[in-house]
């Protein structure tokens, strides 16, 4: 059983230019994989310059994924138990550990207005599942140096606050772009 709760995800792109940085909302729909994010960010990318995708599940959890031209995408993860118990933060959770399947079910992804429907169920022990290979560790999960070059080293990102990604904003100087997309 399902509560009638709606999930609301904030999904952006910071594309690095010569001018500055330049912010875009961006639909979710068709990404089902860490290519497709990586995807939608090099579509953005100018001069394969730097593509942060920005996705934060109203407080409980944000993420980023950092695409600088065609080398892999590095994920972070402000809070992997929380992240894990969603369509895209399960996706990019699972990424990181190496899983090779989605854990939730990718049909309830959210719709074009960026709303998913109920909570998954907790499984009673996650450990005693059949599938769990690697259990999710508690807070954050990924690449702690992500932002470090732009100023941002891990200590920072680990300790920003409910607002992370306006905090993330205002270090690179566009909280502007980023408020106007939001």
């Amino acid at each position: 059983m399902t509560s009638g709760r709606v999930t609301v995800y904030f999904a952006a792109l910071l594309a690095r230019t010569e001018d500055g940085w330049q912010a875009s909302d961006t639909d979710l729909d068709n990404v089902e994989t860490l290519s497709d994010f990586a995807d939608l960010a090099r579509e953005t990318a100018v001069d394969d310059d730097t593509v942060l995708v920005f996705i934060e599940q109203e407080d409980a959890w944000f993420g980023v994924v950092r695409v600088d031209g065609e080398d892999d995408p590095r994920i972070y993860l402000s809070d992997a138990v929380a992240a894990s118990r969603s369509s895209y933060g399960a996706l990019l959770a699972d990424e990181l550990l190496g899983r090779d399947d989605i854990t939730e079910d990718l049909d309830s992804l959210p719709d074009l207005d960026g709303t998913e429907d109920g909570e998954p169920e907790p499984a009673e022990d996650e450990a005693d599942a059949p599938d769990a290979v690697t259990p999710v560790p508690a807070g954050p999960l990924g690449d702690g140096q992500i932002l470090a070059d732009l100023g941002m080293g891990e200590r920072e990102l680990n300790a920003l606050s409910e607002d992370a990604l306006g905090e993330i904003a205002d270090l690179l100087g566009c909280t502007d772009v980023l408020e106007a997309v939001r």
